[in-house]
């Protein structure tokens, strides 16, 4: 029999009844009671974690590396070198009790884990997560062998065998939950590289699982014989059992919850409840409790359960108990038995070679799949990241005495280190600049009349499908000038730990869905097929962003840049009630849209829906639409008279055009400024303002000048004088209109809107739309706010100020009429 610790050797005996004390009053000290002794235990484990999240914060260091410090900072390392200390806070007699809340902590911060984990995402990533994963896996497992064989002649005698699996395991596994926090640090969830190392963590930790299960088995059982046999069948079992027992009676729960209404508090009850019956079982079959728990977590279907579980759990799971385990590894680590340079030279060898072979293996996959070496070398620092997993298999292994504590030491200091390098190197190596070939075609103004118009389309919930579905079909689009719609669904991302990007190839047919999402998805996306197989000319590519609220505009704005679109419609926070007022759906929308307004690669529209459909209908399914444009000026509302205009070249559609000009009390003086500009002998600055004027009266000239024998687009001038006129002329327009289009005017400060932003509900449609979207305007009238690309005045600024801007003169060739002053401009693609 090997040799054991010394504190293993020591008899502990305490009264069954010392659980509280009388009060200081009587004599007692709290410290000789269990309840209050572990009370002040989780208060010092609590606080050293929380100091140390505090002081690593600037680090950008996970928050299990402040954990793992903490237990080691009050283990024998540190503090617990003062015999004092430790006889006072962590006594022997204690271990049991702060062990045994440890282990309850781990069990259902596992099983919210599972529940967090979506199989169903290995099936989207395909075989490159699956062969990273399996890359990452097989270099550091076959290191760990290597090493094994010279850390066990090191150290005390244990098992050869077992030792070799703990230890390649332990060395090869991937912490999916912390890599999950690593990425949203280094805000790169939901980029390519992101999605990439989830997936391929997700399939890591899946046979991290797996291994760790047979390690136990294997570790507590000298050989392999019936009994390790047993033990793998019937966990394979238990398995089954929570497949296709278990998660039917889940679904059958949820179908009995109404939609809308919180999950019952009973049922709530028996599937925590569960969770201990399954870590119960597990943990008497021979493996460990958490696979129960952990498995349990797994076949718990998305969906409200899984939310209103992690809402219940989380905070007091993570916060307060699943410390106490870091703790416990912790006081479990003796640095001091890292003794001699020869040693501290293994565990750094261990360190470099481990964290190379996961490198190596990942970079080597990546490079087969054409990722570049860079991106391939940080994948592969990101696959190094250990957490949760590791330590339970070090602590396996040290309680059924396959490490030793100059084992279990070093590997707890390589998973310290390996995981703290990886945000610094990430950040040295990954530079998340746009990896994509810059393109011209950001607005719809640079959008020639005989190339594709690219839009995205963002959708929340099915009632956004018709009105968006009418809107495009109103763009016109022709053999010359077709449409490309990118139909992005946004999915919160509740109850499961990765946020990704889902592109559907073809429509599933027969299959039903197996949440509410998916039928919502399904929905979506049978519509706008619908809408594709019946309107010529347009193509429609499904997808569903599925993450937070918080970060969902930077998928929106991937996908953008990713498909080079010019334009992003995006539905309106609020939406029409039965008595015409408008009313907020969800307050995250509108943060949504505020943040693409404020990082959009394109321009912008933010269409406010009251019911586009109903308009005039002519010949077949076609619909006429009254379109009416206010114009006061600046590239907001020339990129939105330019969609307009598109608009009206529609077979029924009618455009009104009215702008607004300042009258005699407010008069500006443009045929001076120009004696100036022109005179050789002054040196003048043209500012913005004064280039925006130029640009709006090019654009509208040459507007008028290509409508002169259109009969389905007036044009009118109305003179106003300050913001109250503006109001009133917007008011007096007339009711037969069924959509207005509008420019933001972002940064154009007029008198003719002068007081109108004081009132204003909702600044990010700017003054007119936020008086056209309000609940005291007509009920019927939809609006469609478009905010023009910000960045592409950067890329018209060194245009001379007396000539038409390229991107005004590639719109204007839309009409057959050809220009004499027409100059190209690069196409965009």
């Amino acid at each position: 029999m090997p040799p054991v610790n010394a504190s293993e050797d020591t008899i502990i005996c305490y009264a069954p009844l010392m659980i509280t004390t009388q009060g200081i009053w009587q004599g007692d000290n709290p410290l000789k009671y269990s309840l209050p002794l572990f009370l002040l235990q989780l208060i010092l484990v609590v606080v050293t974690t929380r100091i140390l999240v505090f002081l690593l914060k600037p680090f950008r260091q996970p928050r299990v590396i402040s954990e793992i410090l903490g237990g080691v900072i009050l283990g024998p390392s540190v503090l617990g070198r003062s015999t004092v200390f430790t006889n006072a806070v962590f006594p022997l007699n204690s271990v049991t009790v702060l062990e045994t809340m440890a282990n309850i902590g781990l069990l259902y911060f596992l099983f919210l884990v599972g529940v967090e984990m979506d199989i169903a995402v290995i099936r989207h990533t395909g075989r490159k997560a699956i062969f990273i994963a399996f890359a990452g896996m097989i270099l550091p497992f076959l290191i760990g062998i290597s090493f094994s064989y010279l850390l066990h002649e090191r150290t005390q005698p244990v098992k050869q065998g077992t030792f070799i699996l703990f230890l390649g395991v332990a060395l090869s596994v991937t912490a999916f939950p912390v890599l999950a926090r690593v990425l949203a640090e280094l805000k790169l969830l939901n980029t390519d590289i992101g999605r990439i190392a989830m997936s391929s963590a997700l399939v890591n930790d899946m046979c991290a699982w797996i291994l760790l299960a047979v390690a136990i088995a294997l570790a507590e059982n000298e050989n392999i014989n019936l009994a390790t046999l047993w033990v793998v069948l019937s966990s394979a079992g238990f398995i089954m059992f929570c497949v296709y027992v278990v998660r039917p009676m889940v679904s059958w729960i949820i179908q009995k919850t109404p939609e809308g209404e919180p999950v019952s508090d009973f049922y709530i009850a028996v599937i925590l409840t569960g969770v201990m019956i399954s870590g119960f079982i597990t943990d008497a079959l021979g493996t460990h409790s958490v696979f129960g728990a952990f498995i349990f977590g797994l076949v718990i279907p998305n969906g409200p359960l899984g939310v209103t579980l992690i809402e219940r759990l989380e905070d007091f799971v993570s916060g307060l108990l699943l410390p106490l385990f870091f703790a416990i590894s912790g006081l479990k680590t003796e640095i001091g038995a890292i003794d001699g340079v020869d040693t501290w030279g293994i565990l750094a060898l261990v360190i470099v070679l481990a964290c190379a072979g996961k490198v190596a293996g990942t970079l080597l996959v990546a490079l087969l799949y054409q990722i570049p070496f860079y991106d391939g070398v940080t994948l592969g620092f990101l696959m190094n990241t250990k957490g949760l997993v590791e330590m339970i298999v070090l602590n396996v292994g040290k309680d059924q005495k396959v490490l030793d504590d100059k084992s279990f030491a070093i590997m707890v200091v390589v998973a310290l280190v390996m995981t703290a390098i990886i945000t610094p190197v990430v950040t040295v190596l990954y530079k998340p600049a746009r990896r994509f070939a810059p393109y011209k075609g950001r607005t719809i103004l640079k959008t020639k009349p005989d190339s594709e118009l690219r839009t995205l389309v963002c959708i929340h919930t099915p009632r956004n499908v018709p009105t968006i579905i009418n809107l495009l079909e109103a763009t016109n689009p022709t053999s010359k000038s077709p449409l490309c719609v990118y139909v992005l669904h946004l999915v919160e991302l509740t109850g499961r730990a990765s946020a990704m990007l889902i592109v559907h190839n073809s429509r599933r047919t027969g299959r039903p869905a197996a949440n509410r999402t998916q039928a919502q998805s399904d929905h979506i996306i049978n519509a706008f097929e619908t809408f594709e197989q019946h309107a010529g000319n347009v193509s429609v590519q499904p997808l569903t962003a599925i993450s937070p609220y918080s970060t969902m505009h930077e998928d929106i704005c991937s996908v953008a840049e990713d498909k080079r679109v010019a334009f992003i419609i995006l539905p309106f926070h609020k939406q029409q009630t039965v008595d015409g007022g408008m009313e907020a759906t969800n307050p995250a929308y509108r943060v949504i849209n505020q943040n693409v307004l404020a990082n959009s690669p394109c321009s912008v529209g933010i269409l406010v829906d009251r019911g586009l459909s109903a308009a005039t209908k002519i010949a077949g399914n076609q619909i006429a639409h009254h379109i009416a444009v206010v114009f006061i000026g600046g590239p907001d509302d020339r990129e939105a008279l330019a969609f307009a205009w598109r608009m009206s070249a529609y077979p029924g559609n009618t455009l009104t055009v009215m702008r607004f000009v300042v009258g005699t009390e407010n008069p500006e003086q443009p045929s001076s400024s120009n004696r100036v500009q022109n005179d050789p002998r002054v040196l003048t600055v043209v500012t913005d303002s004064d280039r925006d004027k130029q640009e709006d009266e090019e654009f509208i000239n040459q507007f008028k000048t290509r409508i002169a024998n259109e009969d389905s687009i007036i044009y009118t001038e109305r003179v106003v004088n300050n913001g109250e006129e503006t109001v009133a002329a917007i008011r007096s327009v007339d009711p037969v209109h069924d959509l207005f289009i509008v420019g933001r005017g972002q940064g154009v400060a007029s008198s003719l809107t002068a007081g109108m932003t004081d009132w204003s509900e909702c600044p990010e449609l700017g003054a007119i739309g936020d008086l056209l979207a309000s609940s005291d305007f007509a009920t019927t009238v939809s609006v469609l706010v478009i905010q023009h690309y910000v960045g592409s005045d950067l890329d018209d600024f060194s245009t001379s100020p007396d000539t038409p801007t390229n991107h005004q003169q590639t719109f204007m060739n839309r009409s057959p009429k050809p220009s004499s002053s027409s100059s190209s401009s690069p196409r965009g693609s």
